[in-house]
C-alpha cells in the first residue's frame, strides 16, 4: 500500500487531497502546525496526523522518521503578507517567505534523501497564479512561490534522471469553499476551481508512466483571465 504525505493540511484542497488518496486505496499521513483542526478528517478517511512546524528542520526530520518512505508527498502550505509595500512589516515578509518557500525546502531535502534511496516518489508542491506573475501590493507571496517554483524547476532537472517525479501545479484561480462560497454566485457556474478537480489532477500526475510526465500543470477555471 501507498502511503501519500500531504504537509500544510487543512480544510481545503488539502482535505480534498486527502480524500483522494484514501480513496485510491493509499495510507493518508497529514502534516500541519495545528492538527486539532483535522480530527474530523482523520476520522472521515483512517489518516494520521503529525504535528509539524514545516520552517522548523528539526520537526520536519521527525515527521519523516516518524513515517515509512511515502511515494507521494506535497507541498500545500501557504501564508502570505498583504499591503502596500512600503507599509509591508517585515517579520511578516520573512514568514511568508519562510512558509511559501524554506519549508518547502526542507521538506523536499528530506524525502529525496528517503526516495532516492528507494529510486521512486513523487515530490508535488501547489503553486497559484503569484507563481508566475507578481500582483499589485502582494509582492511577498510573489517572492516566496516564484521561489517555489524555481526549487520545483531545479529539483525536476536533478531528481528525475534519478526516478524522483517532481511537479509544480499552478493553481491559477480561486478555490472553490465547500459548503457555500459568497464568491461563487458572481464568478458564474464551474468560475471557480473545484477541489476535488484539483485533487483528482495531482492523483493523475502522480499515476503517469516515466516515459511522459508532466513536471508543471496550469489548473484554471475555464472563465478564467490569463
Amino acid at each position: 500500500m501507498q502511503t501519500a504525505l500531504i504537509v500544510g493540511a487543512g480544510s481545503g484542497l488539502s482535505a480534498s487531497l486527502a480524500r483522494a488518496c484514501a480513496a485510491a486505496g493509499m495510507r493518508v499521513a497529514l502534516a500541519a502546525r495545528n492538527v486539532g483542526k483535522l480530527e474530523g478528517l482523520k476520522k472521515e478517511i483512517a489518516a494520521s496526523l503529525h504535528a509539524c512546524d514545516a520552517t522548523d528542520p528539526k520537526q520536519v526530520e521527525a515527521l519523516f522518521a516518524a513515517l515509512e518512505v511515502p511515494e507521494l508527498v506535497v507541498y500545500n502550505a501557504s501564508y502570505r503578507a498583504r499591503g502596500p509595500f512600503t507599509g509591508l512589516d517585515a517579520a511578516e515578509v520573512w514568514r511568508t517567505l519562510q512558509v511559501s518557500a524554506y519549508g518547502g525546502f526542507l521538506v523536499a531535502q528530506a524525502a529525496a534523501k528517503r526516495m532516492l534511496e528507494r529510486g521512486a516518489g513523487s515530490l508535488f508542491f501547489t503553486g497559484a497564479s503569484a507563481s508566475v506573475k507578481g500582483y499589485a501590493e502582494s509582492a511577498p507571496f510573489a517572492m516566496g512561490k516564484f521561489a517555489l517554483r524555481g526549487l520545483a524547476q531545479s529539483l525536476a532537472r536533478e531528481l528525475g534522471p534519478k526516478g524522483i517525479h517532481v511537479a509544480h501545479f499552478v493553481i491559477d484561480g480561486g478555490i472553490l469553499r465547500k459548503g457555500g462560497d459568497p464568491r461563487a454566485a458572481a464568478r458564474g457556474e464551474d468560475g471557480m476551481l473545484d477541489p476535488d478537480a484539483i485533487a483528482q489532477t495531482y492523483l493523475d500526475v502522480h499515476r503517469q508512466h516515466r516515459s511522459a510526465w508532466s513536471f508543471e500543470v496550469d489548473l484554471r477555471p475555464w472563465g478564467e483571465r490569463f
